[in-house]
């Protein structure tokens, strides 16, 4: 969420930022709201100091063994009826306010590049390209040399974009699961096995709702959602918390299954499993304060690339325009993979700098001093 604080210091700050973006209109409905909470808000302040005011003088009555007049009675009741009537407006019109400002996606950084998905900027370039004079095969083609993927079955079972993986290519994957964790684990950051059901609350605080609702898993009869991605649960470990500034930065490791309806994704990668709707991936995420969010983003990204590297996969770094990033990112980098069998590069890692905007959401505090 972004401090409304800054949206009434400078309101025209805010409407550029959220332009490059795209739209910044809904801006425009949040001040309006605005305005007009602060304006009930000096209404109710008002009838309560003068309900305050009347009540002092009914107790100075009454211990002094007078009558109240019935008409004085009467008019402290109806204040405080109104007062009562009012609160309930000004409860209504922040929860409105609250609900366009959820809408608003983070303000990005003045470094990311202007543009949409085809305007990401190319960093880096790391390893060589492998040439094959035969031609590459794909991953589906080098799996059915091992016999452990069965598309068709899983079809069968669960419909298009899902996989049985088996015999080798488990011990693959929970070998490299395994190892990645190693790595981030020699960084500093914890192992965590979150859940992958989560309440609305969760993915509300972390921004993927109410923009990515398509996305999401939901079972019907307990208001859970299944996760895209443990960054969910790990935002939402220390949500309503006051974090000790001396221990940050918090840094986990959630390793866990997720799951996406890539609702978006329709017609697209529908060959083999680079594109699914379950898959298992250990995720990095950080607490720490604003002035090293900048250098621990960095940090992340640098483990990545050190992990791409040690697999000797050749990787290019790409930041992504401001148009693509996801709601709740100020910048964003991805590693993209060359993948032989599809000729190009292909994003395998995003990493993130979402600043204050989950914190704010997920009301997770730093205590300073």
């Amino acid at each position: 969420m972004l401090d409304l604080r800054l949206i009434r210091r400078d309101p025209d700050l805010v409407r550029a930022a959220l332009a490059r973006r795209g739209d910044a209109t809904a801006l425009d409905d949040v001040l309006a709201l605005d305005a007009d909470c602060r304006g009930l808000r000096a209404a109710v302040e008002e009838r309560r100091a003068e309900g305050a005011r009347m009540a002092k003088e009914i107790g100075a009555l009454k211990k002094q063994g007078h009558d109240v007049p019935p008409e004085h009675e009467a008019a402290a009741r109806a204040l405080r009826e109104q007062t009562s009537a009012d609160e309930e407006g000004l409860r209504e019109a922040e929860a409105r306010r609250d609900a366009l400002m959820l809408a608003l996606p983070n303000i990005a950084e003045d470094a990311a590049p202007d543009g949409g998905e085809e305007d990401a900027l190319e960093i880096r370039l790391v390893g060589d390209i492998p040439v094959f004079p035969n031609g590459a095969k794909d991953h589906v083609e080098l799996a059915a040399g091992f016999g452990g993927l069965d598309l068709e079955r899983a079809a069968r079972t669960s419909g298009a974009r899902f996989a049985y993986l088996m015999g080798p290519l488990v011990r693959v994957q929970m070998a490299l699961v395994s190892w990645a964790v190693d790595v981030v684990s020699s960084e500093g950051f914890t192992p965590v096995i979150p859940p992958v059901l989560v309440r609305e609350e969760a993915l509300v605080g972390t921004g993927f709702f109410p923009a990515d609702r398509s996305a999401v898993y939901a079972t019907a009869d307990d208001d859970l959602y299944l996760v895209g991605t443990s960054e969910v649960p790990l935002a939402a470990l220390h949500q309503d918390e006051i974090i000790d500034e001396a221990d940050l930065p918090l840094r986990y490791a959630g390793i866990s299954s997720c799951f996406r309806r890539e609702a978006g994704a329709a017609g697209r990668d529908t060959h083999g499993i680079f594109r699914v709707h379950q898959f298992d991936k250990v995720e990095m995420f950080s607490f720490t304060t604003p002035e090293e969010s900048a250098a621990e983003h960095l940090g992340i990204l640098g483990i990545e690339e050190r992990i791409l590297q040690d697999l000797g996969i050749p990787y290019r770094v790409v930041d992504v325009a401001v148009g693509d990033l996801g709601a709740s990112a100020a910048r964003k980098f991805d590693c993209e993979a060359w993948m032989p069998g599809q000729d190009r590069y292909r994003e395998v890692t995003s990493c993130s700098n979402c600043t204050d905007y989950q914190a704010r959401r997920l009301k997770a505090r730093t205590r300073r001093g």
